[in-house]
């Protein structure tokens, strides 16, 4: 039975890795509490790799307060980046495979159509700085790795956008929400799911992925959606960008292109809609 050591096991990802772990019956995995699986900690984190010896390293501890990190550089720095390159140090060590989540906000957003693993990351924010420095530390220490960015991710756990319209349309008669930002939401436990795909697998190609849900929307027609399949009467009413200025840029378009982990995983991804629908029925 392969050893799998979860990071960050208290965030959103880390509880939906749980769940369906338990779901699927999958074993292996290990959930060390905060104290101990401090990814700032080397010496803390080659002890649990001496105590494990673990096949896989899932690391989704990270700093994602985006408009914060503009303040705290160099929290986000030592977060985003030196964490990763703590793990995938050890990760080479101990002949570990590293999963590393990253993020569609590496982008700068400017395009118009979907962005392929291959495009140039040109980060507009601190946050996506980091993350995109995260990445870039891992290759040099170990070859067995799979980078997964993600994007608008969300669940029944944790603080989120879903989470927080439902609770903002029970309070509120109407909701200004921005039009102007196209991307894909992703359930995290969609992700959850790729990730013990990719392990069950075992497979060996590794590199640099994308995996959202599939589809295109709007903040605005993502926020529509959430009311309309939970039933409640919230009116949303479109804004543009410029007006609900925030301290960090977003991307104005950060669709990515999911084809490769589609045919080279074999990741089956369900349409953003489908996902949100299973997520609603879970909060309720």
């Amino acid at each position: 039975m392969s050893t799998i050591l979860v990071f960050g096991a208290s965030g959103q990802l880390g509880q939906c890795l749980a769940h369906v772990a338990k779901e699927r019956n999958t074993p292996g995995l290990i959930f060390p509490p905060e104290d101990q699986a401090n990814i700032l900690n080397p010496a803390g984190l080659r002890s649990l790799f001496e105590q494990h010896q673990p096949a896989y390293a899932i690391n989704c501890a990270a700093y994602t307060a985006v408009d914060k990190a503009e303040d705290e550089v160099e929290i986000a720095r030592k977060v985003n980046r030196d964490g990763a390159e703590n793990l995938a140090r050890l990760c080479g060590e101990f002949g570990t495979v590293l999963i590393q989540i990253s993020t569609d906000f590496v982008f700068a957003g400017t395009g118009n159509q979907p962005l392929l693993e291959t495009d140039p990351a040109e980060p507009i924010s601190v946050y996506g700085l980091t993350k995109l420095e995260g990445e870039q530390v891992i290759a040099p220490l170990t070859e067995k790795y799979f980078i997964l960015r993600t994007s608008w991710l969300y669940s029944e756990y944790a603080n989120n956008f879903v989470k927080t319209m439902l609770k903002l349309g029970r309070e509120r008669e109407e909701l200004r929400i921005i039009w102007d930002q196209a991307g894909t939401p992703c359930y995290a436990i969609d992700l959850a799911g790729c990730i013990l795909t990719i392990i069950e697998a075992q497979s060996t190609a590794y590199g640099l992925y994308h995996y959202s849900n599939e589809g295109v929307t709007s903040w605005y027609d993502f926020a529509t959606a959430i009311f309309e399949l939970s039933g409640l009467p919230t009116r949303t009413v479109p804004i543009r960008t410029a007006e609900y200025p925030t301290k960090a840029t977003r991307p104005a378009y950060s669709v990515m292109d999911k084809t490769k982990v589609k045919q080279t995983l074999g990741i089956t991804i369900p349409h953003w809609r489908t996902s949100l629908q299973t997520c609603l029925g879970r909060l309720s």
